[in-house]
């Protein structure tokens, strides 16, 4: 049970979806939010790269309801799926993603940490590894926003599925329908 009554079923509302139930007016923001930086046009990230940078934070902050629907979010856009979500989680540096996603990677790392310890170094190995100033931004923003997510869902203390079919499910509906149908 969540640290505070949300008047809902957890189970049936579990990890971000019982809060967002709980204040519909804080969650309209905040799905509004995840739906542009995660899924509106993007003209050189593709919304499964972008999930996979959320899922990546997540893991990273230890949050388990975040990273586990995040992953299967970005699994069920990427042409390698589970497996490439899986090996970005275990070890970026080793993955078989580009030197672009690699370096963005690093740079949310860095954000999850402190903003203060993006240097000018991972800026510019960034740019050497072809990114842009937008998909940095956007890399710095996502990372920014999961760690407010993330400690929205733990510091309420909410449900966490152990059913890997709750996010599988939960991926359907967003990769059809968005989040701010949610």
């Amino acid at each position: 049970m969540a640290h505070i009554d949300l008047g809902i079923d957890e189970r049936a509302h579990p990890g971000i979806r019982g809060p967002m139930r709980f204040r519909p007016e804080t969650a309209k923001p905040l799905n509004a939010l995840a739906e542009a930086l995660l899924r509106a046009p993007h003209p050189t990230l593709t919304p499964g790269e972008r999930e996979l940078i959320a899922a990546y934070v997540s893991g990273l902050n230890e949050c388990r309801f975040c990273c586990a629907t995040h992953s299967a979010f970005a699994a069920a856009q990427l042409p390698d799926g589970v497996r490439l979500v899986d090996r970005v989680l275990a070890d970026p540096a080793g993955a078989e993603v580009s030197d672009k996603l690699r370096a963005l990677l690093r740079i949310a790392e860095a954000v999850r940490r402190s903003g203060r310890d993006v240097t000018v170094e991972l800026v510019a190995a960034a740019r050497d590894a072809g990114a842009t100033d937008l998909e940095i931004h956007d890399t710095v923003l996502i990372a920014a926003a999961f760690c407010m997510y993330n400690r929205y869902v733990d510091g309420l203390g909410t449900l966490v599925p152990d059913d890997p079919a709750v996010y599988e499910k939960a991926a359907e509906r967003i990769v059809r329908h968005g989040y701010v149908a949610s």
